[in-house]
């Protein structure tokens, strides 16, 4: 019980996130945030963002493997020389060798991005993009609408005016000119 009055008379220590110095990647952003603060759950988010970026590059890199590998066996395939070498590169039908070719893509996609994300360097710079993240305040719903509006009535006055000044101009040199 005496425990309990000295804690009642005792100022509790508080600290806050902004008081804090600054978080040099978002695992340290997570760790010196206290419980329950957003600044926690903002840079989860935004990790959450940083790793779809990161399967994102790798279904690109399958993508873009596969089709370089059926240009390549296409090529290779019209090559007398290498046809008389290794007749396996013209025993599958061109459907085929895109099918074999995306699957090969895949796999080399999927090594070159988990190669990628196990650098250190890499992996430290797509926490710091989280980092990032977290801290951006997005425009509320009503701030775009209004801004859009903007735009496409300022695009609409910038058009209606071109087109004036062309019709202008038309009848003029069509005056001088004669048609």
């Amino acid at each position: 019980m005496a425990s309990d009055e000295q804690d009642k008379d005792e100022p509790k220590e508080t600290t806050d996130v902004v008081d804090a110095p600054l978080a040099t990647s978002a695992t340290d952003t997570v760790e010196r945030a206290e419980p329950g603060d957003g600044v926690a759950a903002a840079t989860l988010a935004a990790t959450r963002y940083v790793h779809a970026a990161f399967f994102v590059a790798a279904i690109l890199g399958a993508y873009l493997a596969s089709k370089l590998l059926v240009l390549a066996w296409g090529a290779i395939a019209e090559w007398p020389a290498a046809v008389r070498a290794v007749p396996q590169l013209v025993a599958y039908a061109e459907d085929q060798r895109e099918g074999i070719t995306l699957v090969v893509g895949g796999v080399a996609g999927t090594i070159g991005v988990i190669q990628s994300y196990r650098k250190e360097k890499i992996r430290g710079w797509a926490d710091d993009v989280a980092a990032e993240l977290a801290r951006v305040t997005w425009p509320s719903r009503e701030t775009v609408m209004n801004g859009t509006i903007v735009v496409v009535v300022a695009s609409a006055i910038a058009t209606v005016y071109v087109t004036i000044l062309d019709r202008f101009w038309s009848f003029l040199t069509t005056l001088v000119y004669g048609a």
